[in-house]
């Protein structure tokens, strides 16, 4: 089996977030309500990512990945998303994008959310930001707003998941 150049690239950026163990997040608080109140989620999670064909990319240093990953803790879940990396590793300088729904409970509220994904790494340094897309919550995570950060340490996963839902009825 050969490894092509856009599957380095995505594990290099991958390994490059993992290594610093950085991730930066935003204003959970994108409703404007100032009376909001952030509530926080831990665990872990696994994940896997499968190359997909980059035939269509026509450029070695790009690809894209299918995501499955499985959440435990304060989020019980499971996801299925696609990523899409581009970059050079060899000057440690790389970027992906990512979009995956999660579906199963937070904190006991069931339903369904879109996370999006922004990472780019600068001759090493990275940069993530993972938020929920507006409007993507179903059942009772409807109204959800928030920012995750992810770590990874020893290989294993793990997430904090700032996030405001409205009052339940």
């Amino acid at each position: 089996m050969t490894t092509s150049r856009a599957e380095i690239v995505c594990v290099g950026l991958l390994l490059g977030f993992a290594w610093t163990g950085l991730a930066q997040t935003l204003s959970p608080n994108t409703t404007g309500n100032k009376e909001a109140i952030v509530t926080h989620a831990t665990g872990s999670f696994e994940v896997k990512l499968t190359p997909q064909s980059d035939d269509h990319l026509q450029n070695t240093t790009m690809g894209r990945m299918s995501i499955d990953k499985r959440f435990h803790g304060d989020l019980e879940a499971t996801s299925k998303g696609e990523m899409l990396t581009g970059g050079d590793v060899a000057k440690g300088s790389a970027g992906y994008v990512a979009i995956e729904q999660l579906t199963g409970t937070l904190n006991g509220r069931s339903g369904s959310f879109i996370l999006q994904h922004n990472g780019t790494m600068t001759r090493g340094a990275p940069q993530l930001t993972v938020s929920v897309v507006p409007d993507s919550g179903t059942g009772q995570l409807a109204g959800l707003t928030g920012t995750m950060t992810i770590k990874i340490t020893d290989g294993k996963h793990f997430y904090e998941f700032a996030y405001t839902l409205p009052e339940s009825h």
